[in-house]
Order: C-alpha cells, then structure tokens, then sequence
C-alpha cells in the first residue's frame, strides 16, 4: 500500500484542481493520498468523487498555517471537521489575514512595476482559495517578470524582501487543541527543513507534543539526511508517530507524488485517532 500524507490542489497554492490530483495520485500508482490545502476544505467532495471513480482512497485534511516567536509552522489535521466552531474560527481569521496581507503586498509590488493590478493575482486563484505568496509568484510568472515560482520566492517574494507583509497565523498549540477538539490527529509538517526560512525550537515541539501532538512529518523533500534522523530521534523520544509525504504542488513546485511514503501501520494509528470525518473516496481496506 502506497500512502502520500501531503497534496495541495488549486483550492490553495497547488496547481491542479482536486480531481485532477487524484487522478494523477492513481496514475503514480498511490492507494492513498490526503488532500491538505491551506486553511481550507473547500476540495474535499470533489477528491471524494475523483477518488471513487479511479480507486483512490482519500484522506481529508487541512494544514493549518501557524506562527510560533516569529517562525512559520505548519500543522496537518487529519479526519478533522471543519466546522467545529474553535476550529473553523481559527481558519475564516487566518483566511481574511492572508486576503488582507496579499492586497497589502500586492499594492506594494504595482508601485514598483512588478505586478499591473491586484485582478491579474486573483485571477491566479480558483473562486474560493486560499490566497498566498504562490499566487503573486504566478501573477508575476504570467507577465513575464520572472520565469519561476522559485525565483520570485527568492526575489521579491521573499520573507526577508521589504514587499514581504506577514498575516494571522495561530499559535500552533492552540492549533494542535483545536484540531483536537475537532476530531482531528495533529501531524507537524517538515518541522527542521531550514531552508524554508527559520525553524522552530524543539521546546515548541515539546509544548506541541504536550498538548496532544500526533506525530511528525519525518521524510520530506526539504528535509536533508541529518534534518531526518534529528526528527526521528524528537519523534521517538516523544513518542510520536512518523510520517512520509510528497507536499505535492503539482507543476508549482518539483515535488513529486509519492516521493515519500507514510507506513500502513502509521496510517491505522491516524485513523483510530481521527473522529472529526472518515477517509473519502474509494473504500479504504488496511492490510
């Protein structure tokens, strides 16, 4: 059984509508995929249907975006219903910041000849989505200012760059409550891949274990050989349970579908914790 964790769709920074991530999940031979858009569960039925037609049996998540002493964290909630009230809030405050923020950047970045107007990056976003960097990124892409995502991330876009406006993000203990409260089985995404910008300390991740953390993202493609076995090691010593996973983008990233892979015996663990909803799409029988 082949199970990929952590897939975005074009309900956030993905590429590729839902369906057409599942269908390209079952193409690259997965049994298993989670479908965890930012901040959001607006794709769900739509795996749902895409899952049932190709055989793909598929987990519902959100990955909740948090900031914790000035470090991006990012926390997936699996089999979590959205609309318990805590959690929902947390997600319609942090959507409204990022709508905010990206006005804010945008207004910043027309000023200096780097975007025509804040319709040509909404025009990037399907109706709905969870708005971020990665639409600036495509905004800037379409109109030839940069060829890639990547290097707008590394110009412009940037988290140090003076355009760079932050948003509302939660503190990730709380996250990890809500998600709780929800139903949901909290998984901490890449924690130690530095090259995404600065990392939390592990005694975040200790608080975060304390409060009832599920486990860690261990095999990522940002996480070297060194960052893997430093959060082997946290993971064990915590007790938590370790995943693999793709953090798949589609064409907006080079991250491919099952790159890394969570275990069967990790996925049973999930779903024995998870309350808030059940897996999606095509019957999901554990080996």
């Amino acid at each position: 059984m082949r199970i990929d964790l952590h897939t975005h769709s074009s309900h956030s920074d993905g590429t590729g509508p839902p369906a057409q991530v599942v269908r390209e999940a079952a193409a690259a031979g997965l049994d298993v995929l989670a479908l965890t858009d930012h901040d959001t569960a607006a794709g769900w039925s739509a795996a749902d249907r895409a899952g049932l037609e190709v055989g793909v049996s598929v987990i519902p998540g959100i990955e909740v975006s948090c900031r914790s002493r000035g470090s991006s964290v990012h926390l997936l909630a699996y089999l979590v219903d959205p609309e318990k009230e805590a959690f929902r809030s947390e997600l319609d405050r942090a959507r409204a910041s990022r709508r905010d923020r990206l006005r804010t950047m945008a207004e910043l970045l027309i000023e200096d000849g780097y975007l025509d107007s804040f319709e040509q990056v909404l025009v990037q976003a399907q109706d709905g989505a969870t708005l971020g960097r990665p639409h600036l990124a495509d905004a800037m892409v379409a109109s030839g200012r940069y060829a890639t995502r990547d290097e707008a991330f590394a110009g412009v876009l940037s988290s140090g760059s003076r355009y760079y406006v932050g948003h509302y993000a939660p503190d990730p203990v709380r996250a990890v409550e809500v998600t709780l409260a929800a139903g949901g089985v909290p998984v901490l995404a890449h924690p130690l891949a530095s090259a995404r910008g600065r990392i939390i300390d592990e005694d975040v991740i200790e608080e975060m274990a304390a409060a009832g953390l599920a486990g860690l993202e261990v095999e990522h493609r940002d996480h070297t050989p060194s960052d893997m076995a430093r959060a082997d090691a946290i993971a064990q010593r915590l007790g938590l349970l370790q995943t693999g996973s793709s953090d798949y983008h589609g064409t907006g990233k080079p991250n491919l579908l099952g790159e890394n892979t969570t275990s069967p015996q990790v996925l049973a663990a999930i779903l024995a914790q998870g309350t808030g909803t059940g897996p999606l799409g095509a019957e999901l029988t554990m080996p």
